[in-house]
């Protein structure tokens, strides 16, 4: 469209606002747009509910635009037949801001399917949108061919090439879309890699992980020849780069080097209730350069994989996931001992976390100064869900019963001789 046919369609629009005309086409958009929201909504909540999960990813796209094609579906058919009686300046305004909304609404679904939920994802949705909204106002008031022409008449050289600045802008914008696809690849390919139940974990891990730097690196050499730039020029990149990974970037890749030693020797994976250095918790998710330590509070821990491979870790479910829970009791020297310890036992057994097998014991570690010392020791299958609420309810289920079969727990005793007492 033309500076001059846009013109022409303005001023058609705002001629036709209170005619038969305009209220035809208003009356055509309006039935469009509800026309179009009625049937999205039953397509919507048919194929959703009956859809396989791995149909799920196309189909959430499909719904994103399906408003605004079907509405423009209708829209067109509307102008088509109004064409032979009247202007239809408004329909065709109105289905170029369709065409807008379904491209802001597929690029903002495929940006929420990339990138992880947080402020940058709120930041690139409102850039995506703001610059698709300012590209259609600038077209259709005619200022974008004036816009691109002063764009083109910005020249300088990179290196022996002249280049103007709209061909730069054009080449970044090609890069960016470039590395956009391979990123929304990569993510396809990882969730149906990490569905595969028959490949170990880490396996799987270290799979997505190649597969994305590999698609990267592809994108990257098919930006630059697109734009016509010699790659040749990533030799001297690459040189670089290694020199400063061998001077400045040392830790870097030791964390990377060590975070893929880890995923493939297997010696620990996502779930594994682990103690390293002073934080004991359970590992939520294993990087390239660091992991995830989820401690039994709710609080996080990023620890660098480095530190997994120089400093001992305790792996607590390394071969068995079970935990194991002490308790310690004491109980006074006036009371039936084997009485207590049958009842510590008979309370472990009925809550529902405590594993009937192995089966919960108490042992007698002691005779203290105040009481006999009992050790009341039992399995559990989650132990990364955390033991301090369970052993509350077994000490007060204890306390409890203690109480009805007369059995006490002693305060500390001290006995003090007066020698040589002359009065």
């Amino acid at each position: 469209m033309t500076h001059d046919s846009i013109q022409i369609i303005l001023q058609e629009i705002l001629a036709d606002i209170y005619t038969p005309a305009g209220l035809w086409q208003l009356a055509i958009l309006v039935a469009a747009c509800c026309t179009a929201w009625a049937i999205n909504g039953l397509l919507r909540a048919s194929v959703m509910r009956h859809a396989p999960e791995h149909w799920k990813l196309g189909i959430g796209g499909i719904n994103r635009v399906l408003f605004p094609l079907s509405t423009l579906i209708f829209v067109l058919a509307g102008k088509l037949i109004l064409a032979y009686w009247q202007h239809t300046s408004l329909l065709l305004l109105a289905s170029k801001l369709l065409l807008a909304m379904a491209a802001i609404r597929l690029v903002v679904y495929a940006v929420r399917y990339i990138i992880e939920p947080g402020g940058l994802l709120k930041t690139l949705e409102n850039s995506i949108a703001s610059l698709i909204w300012i590209l259609m106002a600038l077209h259709l008031s005619g200022l974008l061919p004036e816009i691109l022409n002063a764009l083109e008449e910005v020249k300088f050289n990179i290196g022996k090439n002249p280049v103007n600045l709209l061909l730069a802008l054009q080449g970044i914008l090609t890069i960016l879309i470039t590395i956009f696809i391979a990123l929304w690849f990569s993510r396809v390919i990882e969730n149906k890699l990490m569905r595969v139940q028959n490949i170990n974990m880490n396996l799987r891990v270290v799979l997505s992980k190649l597969l994305r730097v590999l698609l990267l690196f592809l994108a990257i050499l098919i930006a630059l020849s697109a734009v016509g730039l010699d790659i040749t020029m990533l030799s001297v990149f690459g040189g670089a780069l290694g020199v400063g990974m061998g001077f400045g970037l040392q830790r870097i890749a030791s964390n990377y080097v060590s975070g893929f030693i880890i995923l493939l020797d297997k010696s620990m994976q996502i779930g594994d209730i682990v103690t390293i250095d002073n934080h004991y918790g359970v590992v939520s998710d294993l990087r390239t350069r660091y992991l995830v330590l989820r401690k039994l509070d709710g609080t996080e821990v990023i620890i660098p994989n480095e530190t997994l491979i120089t400093t001992p870790v305790i792996n607590h479910s390394f071969t068995d996931h079970r935990g194991k829970v002490s308790m310690p009791v004491q109980v006074g020297y006036e009371s039936p001992l084997e009485l207590a310890m049958q009842l510590m036992v008979d309370i472990a057994v009925r809550n529902p976390r405590v594993l009937v097998e192995p089966a919960p014991s108490v042992q007698i570690k002691g005779f203290a100064e105040s009481g006999i010392d009992l050790l009341l020791a039992f399995w559990i299958p989650d132990p990364e869900a955390g033991s301090g609420a369970l052993q509350s309810d077994i000490y007060l289920e204890i306390w409890k019963v203690f109480n009805e079969h007369a059995i006490s727990i002693p305060y500390p005793q001290r006995e003090v001789r007066i020698l040589n007492d002359k009065n």
